[in-house]
């Protein structure tokens, strides 16, 4: 017997009272001012312009998200840098807007997570819902690996992300133009409640920039 889909999350109460315009041409954004500004919601403390990056340090997941909605598919490309050995670049995508997490690990997002060096530098994760979930794709990280996907991130390197979704179904994320892992979902984040990108950091001090947001067609 085939095993069940994962369940579809439910959008959060309230939602619509933060969403943005849909996203129908390429959005820029380079950061360049002095706060984060109308278009973000920022969830929690530690968010602040530096120097013309987005930065955080201790945001215990507690996100900065986009109120621009993302269309079904897109390619969401940015600039992210830890300032820690321990790496963790972590983002979010096709989430509600308004979530943050409610306990120290975060089991109830509602997006998709795309993490990069995260547990202190062992492991790149692509999740739904849960980064800790059982259906989680993950690659263990190894100091020395020759494989590009595999190698730990590097601290105060600025790492070009790419996550896309060009089907309505399976979403990949690529850094510096090598892909590192697929999630190819049978019951997909779709519509209300799964339309916005954040920025998210756990506790390292990490800086991102020069995000772009290309609407696919179907």
């Amino acid at each position: 017997m085939a095993a069940n889909p994962p369940p579809r999350a439910a959008p959060t109460a309230g939602a619509k009272t933060l969403l943005g315009p849909q996203i129908e041409e390429r959005f820029v954004d380079t950061f360049e001012r002095g706060e984060p500004g109308p278009d973000w919601n920022v969830t929690g403390s530690g968010w602040s312009i530096k120097e013309g990056r987005l930065c955080v340090s201790s945001a215990h997941n507690h996100p900065a998200w986009l109120r621009r909605r993302l269309p079904t598919n897109a390619r969401i490309e940015f600039e992210a840098t830890s300032a820690s050995p321990e790496g963790d670049l972590k983002v979010e995508v096709w989430g509600d807007g308004l979530s943050a997490a409610t306990g120290n690990s975060y089991t109830n997002a509602s997006s998709y997570l795309v993490i990069f060096g995260g547990w202190k530098n062992s492991l790149h994760v692509l999740a739904r819902l849960d980064e800790h979930g059982a259906d989680r794709k993950a690659l263990h990280v190894e100091p020395g690996e020759t494989d590009p996907r595999a190698q730990p991130v590097l601290p105060d390197r600025a790492y070009r992300f790419k996550i896309e979704r060009t089907d309505g179904k399976t979403v990949r994320y690529f850094v510096d133009e090598i892909e590192i892992l697929s999630f190819k979902d049978p019951s997909p984040l779709l519509g209300e409640g799964h339309e916005h990108f954040a920025f998210n950091d756990w506790q390292v001090p990490a800086c991102f920039d020069n995000l772009t947001i290309t609407p696919l067609k179907s």
